[in-house]
């Protein structure tokens, strides 16, 4: 078995969300004055590599913890959508070509080519490609379990934003973001089996994760 990480890096100012606090480490001890090395972290919990639950934004919704762990491990699809313009949308049409043969209780992964670009600049923060209301809806219809993206939103930071989120979460199906694929994994046949298990944090709308593909 192999291990394909698919996981952005998290460090001091990390690009984010430019409405969430910056990231932040410290290291509050270290050698040789202290004998031991610690660091004090500071974000959001849908920071860099990140699970979104429905409560993430639907009230009364169910929590990252009301998902069981085997619920973030399954065969998973990655459509390939790179070369999309900014802002292009993620419609059904384009999904319905790039996905054949999607079963129900799949895992979608879509690759825009926009985690290799992430850095704190305009083009990043806010004209990345999105999965709009269509394609959100088209994924529900067919069963899917969870989707991700190689951004940190998968509506984008536009005005369609809430209501794609609202109808992936409103359907049960979790959300992963800031995804990053290696040029690796798109020569792999599909489905491979993904991992993304969350923290244990008992009642929160998101936390981090490191996704990762498992190849035999």
């Amino acid at each position: 078995m192999r291990l394909i990480d698919l996981s952005q890096p998290l460090f001091d100012r990390a690009p984010n969300c430019p409405v969430h606090p910056p990231v932040s480490f410290r290291r509050t001890a270290d050698h040789p004055a202290d004998g031991w090395r610690m660091e004090e972290i500071a974000m959001a919990t849908h920071t860099g590599s990140h699970l979104d639950a429905p409560l993430h934004k639907i009230a009364d919704g169910r929590s990252i913890s009301d998902f069981s762990l085997e619920t973030f491990v399954g065969p998973a699809r990655i459509g390939d959508v790179r070369g999309l313009g900014s802002m292009s949308p993620i419609t059904a049409e384009l999904l319905a070509v790039k996905l054949p043969g999607l079963v129900a209780g799949e895992i979608v992964l879509l690759a825009t080519g926009w985690g290799e670009r992430r850095a704190m600049t305009d083009e990043w923060l806010y004209r990345s490609p999105f999965v709009d209301p269509s394609g959100a809806r088209w994924l529900v219809e067919r069963g899917v379990r969870g989707v991700g993206i190689d951004h940190y939103s998968i509506g984008g930071s536009g005005p369609l934003n809430a209501e794609t989120h609202t109808i992936l979460l409103g359907a049960g199906v979790w959300v992963v973001e800031e995804l990053k694929f290696p040029e690796e994994v798109f020569k792999l046949s599909a489905p491979q089996k993904f991992w993304a298990l969350p923290l244990n944090w008992p009642g929160c709308s998101g936390a981090f994760c490191r996704p990762v593909l498992e190849v035999v």
